[in-house]
């Protein structure tokens, strides 16, 4: 009986040490395979004011003669609130909004007002589609490919960038 109480206190010592060797071992690992990103509150708040942005723009652009506005203009036509003119120091839910027209064309932006409000920067043109914001595509040849959905008559363009569906 000793002995059998023995063993058991034996097995109990080897599967506490396995256990813990496993957690030391996936703690370890665990920077080598990052987790995915999930969006915080103010990604979602900043993807959601982009959009805001754009429905303001089309509104401006069939109000004013075929032109994009800024943001100063869309304020001013009263199609945002103030507050999308925000600082580093104010920031719009935490990030900061710019739009740059050219013509026929706008970019509008929202980066974040620092690490701590957010990861990422994101970005929409006139195809109302918000991608994550990169320098490199941030060109005016951001357009690389064309897609043709199934069954729809014309193609569109199409960013090479990450679409962010919340």
């Amino acid at each position: 009986m000793e002995r059998a109480l023995q063993l058991v206190v034996e097995l109990l010592q080897v599967v506490v040490a396995a256990t813990i060797g496993l957690v030391v071992l996936v703690m370890f690992l665990s920077p080598f395979f990052p987790r995915p990103h999930r969006p915080n509150s103010n990604e979602h708040a900043a993807v959601a004011n982009l959009r805001t942005i754009n429905t303001a723009e089309v509104t401006y652009l069939s109000s004013s003669g075929g032109n994009f506005g800024d943001l100063p203009a869309l304020v001013a036509a009263g199609l945002l609130d103030d507050t999308f003119i925000g600082t580093a120091t104010h920031p719009k839910a935490g990030y900061i909004y710019n739009i740059t027209t050219t013509g026929s064309d706008y970019t509008a932006t929202a980066d974040p007002a620092s690490t701590n409000t957010g990861r990422f920067g994101y970005c929409s043109h006139p195809d109302a589609v918000c991608s994550l914001f990169n320098e490199r595509f941030a060109s005016s040849s951001r357009s690389v490919r064309t897609i043709r959905p199934v069954g729809a008559s014309s193609s569109f363009q199409f960013t090479q960038q990450f679409v962010i569906t919340l």
